[in-house]
């Protein structure tokens, strides 16, 4: 097979390509760095690159190889990573000039990968401080989704998921505290994982700034892939705990499936409803026991904990004078609060000026949540929802607090909609397989996750993996 055809595989069929001596490493990227060059004008995914080392370390992949010697589970295979992570020979920014430094050693996520033989040759667009659900900086330029370029690709790893689906590289690693992972599989028809929160180390990931080595809470760094089963391996090749990624795939039939995609507070957008209606009954055709639920937990109560602990997180990276004033606005926000539900500016500077005993409060709210979950997973194997309201948004430049997103129905909803299918799995540290459903009417790929119970990541990826072997999975964009 051609090495241009080549890459159009999964990592999986890759590795096995360069295991059996079918094509080298060097040939493998050559041909990666010729699909990228192809692209790049058009879709804008790889911001930064490493060739020359890269080559290096591909050349003495090959003549180990060559000599009979063991190599690791991703050896010869190129990778690219989101540009919020330090890899040593590439400046890693999160999209301000600021941030760009040149790390002496790789985040840990990405030793992990080189250390299994990746051959990381380039580093992809996010937006700045990887706080959006577009993909845009004016360091870097903006990020065109390879279904429909006046849209994005998602964000924040929205470079990563243009990457993969155009076949520049096969596989990922990407972020999450947002939906940073699962929105830019779900508009750009890739797969996604977001793990158990601390199962993959965020070490060398910028936010937070340079030198802070705390995990920081809610956010987790994950795999993205072109099929489930290379979810699976780079997990494997990532996680801090055992190898449990490499369990056996599910089977469909007679898997406890509670469909969600019905809560009167959250939007959807009825041409995504509809894919994932369908999505449903596919699945019950392939023998899951499929029933619609409700929302598991207080929809109010999830939203008000997630949002006071996200910008929390969110407003430590803030510069101290958007935090002065953030500050001066609180008392104002207070009265809006007391009048009602208080409007999103005044519930955005809440949660970013919250006090510690705040915090505490909504933390107790995500623990009561947790154990709630508990008991949905004695009912259900998995609960499978959509990823967000509407696919793939065009882009919009405009000042962040004046956006709004238009439904196929023309009406305009809140821009933090895109929040809200997310919550759930981020603020309970629950795993999250971001898998492609289908397409909407309009074209454009629509994704769901799987949610599974704290620690289930081989379940959801399991059950991943059944999907993309049985139902379907990626399909290339017409374009790509």
């Amino acid at each position: 097979m051609p090495a241009r055809d080549l890459i159009d595989l999964d990592a999986t069929a890759q590795l096995a390509a360069l295991e059996a001596g079918r094509i080298g490493a060097v040939e493998l990227l050559k041909a990666e760095l010729a699909r990228h060059e192809a692209t790049h004008a058009r879709i804008n995914a790889v911001v930064n690159a490493d060739l020359e080392r890269a080559l290096e370390r591909a050349r003495a992949i090959d003549d180990a190889r060559a000599k009979g010697e063991a190599l690791g589970p991703l050896a010869g295979l190129p990778m690219t990573v989101k540009d919020t992570f330090d890899a040593v020979g590439m400046p890693a920014s999160a999209g301000l000039e600021a941030f760009r430094r040149r790390a002496a050693e790789d985040a840990v996520a990405v030793a992990h990968a080189r250390r299994a033989g990746a051959v990381i040759w380039g580093k992809t667009n996010t937006p700045v401080m990887a706080g959006d659900f577009q993909t845009y900086t004016r360091l870097y330029g903006t990020t065109n989704n390879p279904w429909d370029p006046a849209r994005t690709p998602g964000g924040s790893s929205g470079g990563a998921a243009a990457a993969l689906a155009l076949g520049v590289t096969a596989l990922e690693i990407g972020s999450d505290i947002g939906g940073s992972l699962r929105t830019p599989a779900s508009f750009s028809g890739v797969f996604a994982h977001k793990p158990t929160w601390g199962l993959v180390s965020t070490v060398g990931h910028i936010p937070p700034r340079p030198g802070v080595w705390a995990e920081p809470d809610l956010g987790v760094a994950g795999p993205m892939a072109r099929s489930a089963r290379d979810l699976r391996l780079l997990l494997s090749v990532l996680e801090n705990g055992p190898l449990a990624a490499r369990a056996p795939p599910a089977q469909l039939k007679g898997l406890k499936v509670g469909l969600w995609m019905s809560e009167p507070r959250f939007v959807l957008d009825p041409e995504v409803a509809a894919v994932v209606e369908a999505f449903g009954g596919k699945l019950a055709a392939a023998g899951a026991e499929v029933e619609p639920i409700p929302t598991p937990v207080d929809a109010r109560a999830l939203m008000d904990a997630y949002l006071l602990l996200l910008m929390s997180v969110l407003g430590a990276e803030q510069p101290p004078g958007r935090r002065l004033a953030l500050e001066l606005m609180r008392p104002f926000a207070r009265l809006a609060a007391r009048a009602g539900e208080p409007p999103a500016w005044a519930a955005s500077t809440l949660a970013t000026t919250a006090r510690h005993h705040e915090w505490l409060a909504a933390d107790a709210v995500r623990a009561r949540l947790g154990q709630e979950m508990k008991t949905a997973f004695q009912r259900h194997d998995v609960i499978i929802a959509p990823v967000d309201p509407v696919v793939a948004l065009p882009h919009d430049h405009t000042p962040f607090g004046k956006r709004t997103i238009r439904l196929s129905t023309g009406e305009r909803v809140p821009y933090m909609s895109m929040l809200q299918w997310i919550s759930l799995a981020t603020a309970c540290g629950l795993p999250a397989t971001a898998v492609p459903a289908g397409l909407a009417a309009s074209g454009l790929p629509v994704g769901v996750q799987i949610i599974g119970p704290r620690g289930g990541d081989a379940r959801t990826l399991a059950v991943a993996q059944a999907i993309d072997e049985t139902i379907g999975g990626f399909i290339p964009p017409p374009a790509g």
